[in-house]
């Protein structure tokens, strides 16, 4: 029952989520608002983590099994992507380099705020 409710938290704040995109006319993805959404309640304390921490970690253990139907979807439609792979491989790998990159720096920044706030 309890993992019902806390899924049910998840599903509230994307359906937040939804709404807003339908509101505001900006290109960002649904899901973007909830989790901004989300996000924003556990830091002010309006959800507490105890509130949605053993659903969010269910669903990150089986996030892999979610990119299985994109997958499948890739494998169908290699016809059309093969026309254009090279250029596919290129952004993949670019693109991937890029992310990597903007994670490190974020996890430096993180970890160089959190050294500051012991030494005061």
């Amino acid at each position: 029952m309890q993992y019902l409710k806390q899924f049910g938290v998840i599903l509230a704040f994307s359906l937040a989520g939804e709404i807003l995109n339908r509101i505001i006319p900006l290109p960002i993805p649904a899901s973007i608002y909830g989790i901004v959404l989300l996000f924003i309640a556990l830091m002010t304390g309006i959800v507490k983590l105890e509130h949605v921490d053993k659903a969010g970690t269910f669903l990150i253990e089986i996030m892999p099994v979610m990119f299985i139907p994109a997958a499948v979807g890739l494998v169908e439609a290699w016809g059309i992507i093969s026309r254009s792979a090279v250029a596919f491989i290129i952004t993949t790998a670019v693109s991937t380099i890029i992310v990597i990159a903007c994670a490190g720096l974020a996890t430096q920044a993180v970890i160089r705020l959190q050294r500051r706030k012991r030494h005061d």
